[in-house]
């Protein structure tokens, strides 16, 4: 268990300034930020139908976050970074299977480029010294003109109290170097990076992103099991994702794919 620690508290975010730090990719993109909500996913998701560009929005703090499977997602003011983005695709739902994988990548590019030592999990996590940094929550529905919209949901852990994790019952990574610095950049880095790969998700689709995904996977070539409301579903080693984004296992019955869903990866180790 970590010793407690303070939250650090540096200068609220500020639409404006994450507007005026967006590039060519990231201009496409409104920004909102609201003091408090109950989640950002759900609050997009109930407007969707009056949406016509892409639009950000992040709260300083979610009091219903959700993550995956009906999860709760813990925040605290100033330790948690939380926010979602509302982008159209052409494609149909069906489409989008790999987009959680493809924010993965983008999310943690970023992150690496910020000097924050982080790893993929297969499908929608973000891990730094093997505990989850950050999360990734994607809902998406049909759009009125055809194709869809989807809402992506994104918790980073900036700086966690003893407390919260506490709370959470488990150990989760934090990044004291990112609670450091001015949100409002760092909000506009991730969205300048999340638009670009939006744009190249909605032209390629994830095989432009599969090899560089394998790249950053944390259980390469390590023998995992892959759960389904905790009875195991597969066990095998994990090779890596194919151009679909499924994760490839190899196992004692050959070679697998398995398609993501509410369905968990765990280290054989750590079961």
């Amino acid at each position: 268990m970590k010793a407690p620690v303070s939250v650090q508290t540096n200068a609220a975010l500020n639409a404006q300034h994450i507007l005026a730090m967006r590039d060519s990719y990231g201009e496409q993109v409104d920004v909102e930020v609201v003091a408090e909500t109950g989640s950002t996913n759900a609050d997009l998701m109930a407007r969707l139908s009056l949406l016509q560009t892409p639009l950000l929005r992040v709260a300083e703090l979610q009091t219903a976050g959700r993550g995956r499977a009906g999860r709760t997602w813990h925040s605290v003011p100033g330790g948690v970074l939380t926010f979602s983005l509302a982008w159209y695709f052409p494609q149909s739902a069906q489409g989008l299977l790999g987009l959680p994988l493809c924010v993965g990548v983008a999310v943690a590019e970023t992150l690496l480029a910020l000097g924050v030592p982080v790893s993929v999990k297969w499908p929608n996590d973000i891990l730094k010294d093997g505990k989850k940094l950050a999360g990734i929550l994607i809902e998406s529905a049909t759009a009125k003109q055809g194709g869809s919209w989807a809402v992506i949901g994104i918790g980073l852990n900036l700086s966690i109290p003893a407390s919260l994790e506490t709370e959470i019952g488990h150990l989760v990574a934090d990044a004291p170097w990112l609670a450091q610095m001015d949100r409002s950049r760092l909000l506009a880095h991730l969205l300048n990076a999340l638009a670009k790969e939006m744009e190249q998700f909605r032209l390629r689709g994830f095989g432009a992103f599969a090899e560089r995904w394998n790249h950053l996977h944390a259980y390469a070539q390590q023998d995992v099991v892959i759960l389904d409301r905790g009875q195991v579903l597969q066990q095998g080693r994990a090779l890596g994702v194919d151009k679909n984004g499924c994760l490839v296992l190899h196992t004692a019955q050959g070679q697998v794919t398995v398609m993501a869903g509410d369905v968990s990866l765990r280290p054989l180790q750590n079961r």
